[in-house]
Protein backbone atom coordinates (compact mmCIF):
# COMPACT_ATOMS: atom_id res chain seq x y z
CA UNK A 1 0.00 0.00 0.00
CA UNK A 2 2.98 2.45 0.88
CA UNK A 3 4.76 1.34 -2.27
CA UNK A 4 1.84 2.66 -4.27
CA UNK A 5 1.00 5.78 -2.82
CA UNK A 6 5.05 6.35 -3.54
CA UNK A 7 4.90 5.76 -6.87
CA UNK A 8 1.76 8.05 -7.20
CA UNK A 9 3.91 10.92 -5.50
CA UNK A 10 6.56 10.11 -7.60
CA UNK A 11 4.29 10.00 -10.98
CA UNK A 12 2.96 13.64 -9.87
CA UNK A 13 6.27 15.18 -9.16
CA UNK A 14 6.89 13.84 -12.96
CA UNK A 15 3.93 15.56 -13.82
CA UNK A 16 4.56 18.82 -12.46
CA UNK A 17 8.08 18.69 -14.29
CA UNK A 18 5.98 17.81 -17.38
CA UNK A 19 3.07 20.66 -17.00
CA UNK A 20 6.16 23.35 -16.78
CA UNK A 21 8.35 21.47 -20.37
CA UNK A 22 4.70 22.26 -22.16
CA UNK A 23 4.55 25.40 -20.91
CA UNK A 24 6.86 26.13 -22.51
CA UNK A 25 6.22 24.32 -25.75
CA UNK A 26 5.00 26.50 -28.50
CA UNK A 27 3.22 23.03 -29.86
CA UNK A 28 0.52 23.48 -26.82
CA UNK A 29 -2.60 26.33 -27.34
CA UNK A 30 -2.37 29.11 -24.86
CA UNK A 31 -5.27 28.44 -22.74
CA UNK A 32 -3.82 24.96 -21.69
CA UNK A 33 -0.40 26.67 -21.17
CA UNK A 34 -2.74 28.84 -19.03
CA UNK A 35 -4.95 26.29 -17.42
CA UNK A 36 -1.31 24.68 -16.41
CA UNK A 37 0.03 27.49 -15.20
CA UNK A 38 -2.46 28.36 -12.40
CA UNK A 39 -2.56 24.32 -11.43
CA UNK A 40 1.42 24.55 -10.95
CA UNK A 41 1.24 27.86 -9.23
CA UNK A 42 -1.69 26.81 -6.65
CA UNK A 43 0.17 23.60 -6.14
CA UNK A 44 3.13 25.45 -5.18
CA UNK A 45 1.53 28.08 -3.26
CA UNK A 46 1.12 28.87 0.34
CA UNK A 47 -2.04 29.76 0.25
CA UNK A 48 -5.10 26.90 0.14
CA UNK A 49 -9.19 27.50 -0.68
CA UNK A 50 -9.17 25.47 3.24
CA UNK A 51 -5.91 26.39 5.45
CA UNK A 52 -4.02 23.13 6.45
CA UNK A 53 -4.31 23.91 9.87
CA UNK A 54 -8.18 22.66 9.86
CA UNK A 55 -7.97 18.64 11.04
CA UNK A 56 -8.67 16.41 7.55
CA UNK A 57 -10.47 19.27 5.37
CA UNK A 58 -7.27 21.43 4.84
CA UNK A 59 -5.61 18.52 3.43
CA UNK A 60 -8.44 17.50 1.53
CA UNK A 61 -7.49 20.11 -1.32
CA UNK A 62 -3.74 18.74 -1.56
CA UNK A 63 -4.91 15.18 -1.99
CA UNK A 64 -7.56 15.90 -4.32
CA UNK A 65 -7.70 19.26 -6.34
CA UNK A 66 -3.60 19.28 -7.09
CA UNK A 67 -3.96 15.81 -8.67
CA UNK A 68 -7.41 16.44 -10.22
CA UNK A 69 -5.46 19.54 -11.67
CA UNK A 70 -2.80 17.81 -13.14
CA UNK A 71 -5.06 15.46 -14.64
CA UNK A 72 -7.47 17.77 -16.56
CA UNK A 73 -4.19 20.05 -17.60
CA UNK A 74 -2.36 16.84 -19.47
CA UNK A 75 -5.85 16.22 -21.26
CA UNK A 76 -5.39 19.57 -22.80
CA UNK A 77 -1.84 18.94 -23.76
CA UNK A 78 -1.65 16.92 -27.28
CA UNK A 79 0.17 13.73 -27.12
CA UNK A 80 2.75 14.54 -29.01
CA UNK A 81 3.73 17.23 -26.60
CA UNK A 82 3.02 14.97 -24.08
CA UNK A 83 5.75 12.22 -24.84
CA UNK A 84 8.53 14.48 -25.63
CA UNK A 85 7.71 16.63 -22.43
CA UNK A 86 7.44 13.12 -20.24
CA UNK A 87 10.85 12.38 -21.84
CA UNK A 88 12.69 15.58 -20.74
CA UNK A 89 11.16 15.09 -17.20
CA UNK A 90 12.47 11.76 -17.04
CA UNK A 91 16.13 13.22 -17.96
CA UNK A 92 15.79 16.05 -15.53
CA UNK A 93 14.59 13.88 -12.30
CA UNK A 94 17.21 11.58 -13.09
CA UNK A 95 20.15 14.14 -13.51
CA UNK A 96 19.51 16.44 -10.85
CA UNK A 97 17.74 14.22 -8.15
CA UNK A 98 19.81 15.04 -5.71
CA UNK A 99 20.11 18.57 -6.53
CA UNK A 100 16.76 20.12 -7.67
CA UNK A 101 13.36 19.50 -5.59
CA UNK A 102 9.87 20.37 -5.89
CA UNK A 103 8.04 20.43 -2.75
CA UNK A 104 5.12 21.84 -2.34
CA UNK A 105 4.63 25.10 0.20
CA UNK A 106 8.34 25.95 0.15
CA UNK A 107 10.27 28.63 -0.45
CA UNK A 108 12.18 26.82 -3.55
CA UNK A 109 9.40 26.49 -5.08
CA UNK A 110 8.82 30.43 -5.44
CA UNK A 111 12.48 30.32 -7.70
CA UNK A 112 10.82 27.27 -10.32
CA UNK A 113 8.09 30.47 -11.02
CA UNK A 114 10.83 33.22 -11.10
CA UNK A 115 12.06 30.61 -14.04
CA UNK A 116 9.23 30.02 -15.63
CA UNK A 117 9.47 34.23 -17.17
Amino acid sequence: MTIVFKDKARLLKRDAFVLYFAYKDHRVAWYAKLFAICVVAYAFSPIDLIPDFIPILGYLDDIILVPLGIWLALKYIPKEVLRDCRAKAQELILSTRAVLTLEPKTSHSWNFFLSLS
